[in-house]
């Protein structure tokens, strides 16, 4: 996936489109050894767990073990692959169960979770997003979709193909590969490839249907004069 206009995860300013692929970013492992992080972008770049206005991320739990408190953040999470988890409150009571593959759930960054493991490790989709300078969503999208119009984002494929057309040239992504953008980059058309038959959706670990997906993220600034996300979608 080479080209001048290229830009890996997390990269500084520059070209407004960003491409990555889930098998080359490093992941970073957690102080508890309880699991893994791969950051897929942290805005603005070199911001630190304080400063960052929105970051989404893929981690691997392999543990029980506490969720890390984000002051100030709220926190959408979404289960890619693995049996799931249970999050538990501080009084061990049950918050939320993450077993259903490509539903996000929302929560505050500052709520004390405990995470169990329900089988197995676990992957899971991350955003965090800075309570009062952004808001944004997170969704799984199957049907052809147009991004970077407006605000910022960044979507990654989940199962299937999918054409990447406008731009300086088309491009296929494939399961792991996606692009971001910190702001308006010209729109992008997402077109899945179909039929998508069941010797090649079966296998993929995310995947819990034979439906090409994508996860899409979409955020704006609050001080912007850009559309709400629940407006972004073409």
């Amino acid at each position: 996936m080479g080209g001048a206009a290229d830009s890996p995860a997390g990269s500084p300013r520059g070209e407004a489109a960003h491409w990555f692929d889930l098998r080359t970013v490093p992941a970073t492992h957690w102080k508890n050894g309880g699991g893994t992080t791969r950051e897929l972008v942290c805005w603005p770049p070199g911001a630190g767990n304080e400063a960052f206005g929105w970051r989404v991320s893929v981690a691997r739990i392999a543990a029980p073990g506490p969720f890390s408190a984000f002051m100030g953040v709220d926190r959408q999470i979404m289960l890619l692959d693995g049996d799931g988890v249970t999050l538990h409150g501080e009084q061990a009571e049950l918050c939320h169960t993450l077993q259903q593959r490509w539903q996000p759930w929302g929560f505050a960054g500052e709520q004390p979770l405990h995470s169990r493991l329900i089988g197995g490790p676990s992957t899971d989709f991350n955003l965090m997003l800075r309570r009062g300078q952004w808001q944004g969503r997170m969704q799984v999208v199957h049907d052809t979709a147009t991004v970077g119009a407006t605000g910022a984002g960044l979507c990654m494929v989940l199962q299937g193909q999918w054409a990447v057309l406008g731009g300086e040239a088309a491009r296929m992504l494939q399961p792991g590969q996606g692009l971001w953008w910190h702001g308006p980059m010209g729109a992008r058309v997402l077109q899945p490839l179909q039929p998508l038959s069941p010797e090649v959706a079966n296998p993929h670990p995310f995947a819990p249907d034979e439906r090409p997906a994508l996860v899409w993220v979409d955020v704006v600034a609050l001080n912007s004069s850009s559309k709400s996300p629940s407006a972004l979608i073409q």
